[in-house]
């Protein structure tokens, strides 16, 4: 499961034209984007923060698949948010319901970069795959 959801509609999205790269945070993991090598899978929207994590084997949790059914795909665009599409009303009514919404927050599954600069992108603490059972959530 994933990709879009049907029973939304959204604005356009420019897609990358040149290599970027994410830093994903609390790991301080750095991935380059090649947008030629777009899109990597079906998870979110194609070349979403989500779709590049899920391809590099960061884990972000997306109990809905990626089509902005849920909020636990939710992330932080602490450098960079300029160059991503701007956040739809059905993303901000689901952004609604995250814990720790702030105004660096976006859901990772709809929040695509057009590469113009690098993106710092901070998983926070709650997100269920960083969480090893037995131990505590940061």
């Amino acid at each position: 499961m994933g990709g879009s959801n049907p029973y939304l509609s959204g604005s356009e999205i420019k897609p990358p034209k040149k290599k970027y790269k994410i830093r994903f945070m609390p790991m301080n993991k750095v991935v380059e984007v090649d947008p030629a090598q777009l899109p990597f899978g079906d998870t979110g929207l194609s070349g979403s923060i989500l779709d590049i994590a899920m391809h590099f084997g960061i884990p972000i949790d997306h109990a809905c698949g990626g089509v902005c059914a849920c909020s636990t795909c939710h992330v932080f665009v602490k450098e960079g948010k300029e160059t991503c599409n701007e956040a739809e009303d059905f993303e901000y009514d689901m952004l609604d319901t995250a814990p720790g919404n702030t105004i660096e927050s976006r859901l990772s599954c709809q929040c695509v970069a057009n590469g113009e600069k690098d993106l710092v992108v901070e998983i926070p603490g709650w997100n269920k795959n960083l969480a090893k059972e037995g131990e505590p959530s940061k």
